[in-house]
């Protein structure tokens, strides 16, 4: 239904002029893959200051809508999914996209580009957004790598500054958020108290900086529970009110948790109020104190053995960490993320056959 949009108020710099002019055109509310409807206007400078750019080109400005538990979660995949098969040469990584939307995939989440030589991420993204458009699949989020206290020298304030240039390529991509980092820890050699609330009033300092400039530009920001130091759901919580910004939120991937040998499901229902976006991930698990499995394991924090596996193959309680998600309310996206040592483009295909399957049965 058709209803006036809302007298915008005037800014200056590059809002001024006929800002409202076409803030008065037609506007729409419309859903979005992030879980929140958006009233959308055209500009016709192709610029909107209160929202983002989403997958058709509107703007959009946020607002969260009311809960509909009858919406179903997008299904989409990493792309980090696919590397092994990129490195391999099955796959160029321009590929990825065409490759993500012939599986069944609804949308894509780009990690760290595999650049050509001569190429810089700000370069590349618009081919890699040329890509998606082709292939009819649009980007949920663009997934990065920070340290807020060995990135850049160890100075917090030039890693959110090499942040920007990433935000800057997300909103190319035409993804709706980022996800980055906060740290791995301190760096060896560190002198005086190294715990992580020792850390926190510096990753807080370096997450809230780069989610304040990406809400400028209409994207939202986020850290995971990933690098073993920030990776609690507990520490994590921890971030989050520390940021304490409407535009901050966090990834759970629901796989990460074990590496600091935690329960998925209880971190799940601790992070959930807090969360942007979702990986779908699973591993096998092996006690600490069996022999060493060899090729393929890695080591949690505790010394427990982890294998990377097909989404519904492993110990992750998969189902129960879905189940959690909807009767929180979550209706955005879920996303693959396949670090098995079986062939990828297989263990993709099943891991999503089993996902959707898994997802449809929770009704």
């Amino acid at each position: 239904m058709r209803r006036p949009a809302r007298r915008a108020r005037r800014m200056g710099g590059p809002w001024a002029g006929d800002t409202e002019g076409a803030i008065r055109k037609v506007s729409r509310l419309r859903p979005c893959i992030r879980g929140h409807a958006f009233r959308a206007v055209r500009d016709p400078c192709g610029r909107y200051p209160f929202g983002a750019t989403c997958f058709s080109g509107w703007r959009y400005r946020m607002g969260r809508r009311p809960l509909d538990r009858r919406r179903s979660m997008k299904i989409g995949v990493s792309s980090y999914s696919y590397s092994r098969a990129v490195r391999d040469g099955r796959l160029g990584f321009l590929d990825i996209p065409a490759k993500a939307r012939e599986q069944g995939f609804d949308v894509l989440e780009f990690s760290t580009f595999s650049l050509p030589a001569g190429e810089t991420p700000l370069t590349f993204a618009p081919k890699v957004r040329e890509a998606c458009d082709k292939a009819g699949i649009p980007v949920a989020n663009y997934t990065i790598g920070a340290d807020f206290l060995r990135g850049s020298g160890g100075d917090w304030k030039a890693e959110a500054q090499r942040l920007q240039d990433e935000v800057r390529v997300a909103r190319i991509l035409g993804a709706p958020g980022m996800r980055h980092d906060a740290t791995g820890g301190f760096p060896p050699g560190h002198r005086g108290p190294r715990g992580f609330d020792d850390a926190l009033p510096v990753l807080a300092k370096g997450c809230r900086a780069v989610t304040e400039f990406a809400a400028e530009q209409g994207l939202r920001t986020m850290v995971e529970n990933h690098g073993f130091f920030c990776q609690d759901s507990a520490r994590l919580e921890k971030l989050a009110n520390a940021v304490d910004h409407p535009n901050f939120g966090l990834l759970i991937d629901m796989g990460n948790f074990l590496c600091a040998d935690e329960d998925p499901a209880r971190a799940v229902g601790l992070l959930l109020p807090y969360a942007f976006h979702c990986h779908a991930k699973d591993f096998q698990v092996k006690p600490g104190t069996a022999p060493n499995p060899g090729q393929g394991w890695f080591q949690s924090r505790a010394g427990n053995y982890l294998r990377g596996s097909i989404i519904g193959h492993g110990d992750v309680p998969v189902i129960q960490c879905l189940r959690l998600l909807k009767k929180g309310g979550y209706d955005g996206v879920l996303s693959i993320e396949f670090e098995g040592m079986e062939d990828p483009l297989t263990g993709i295909a099943v891991g999503l056959e089993n996902l959707r399957r898994f997802v449809k049965e929770l009704g």
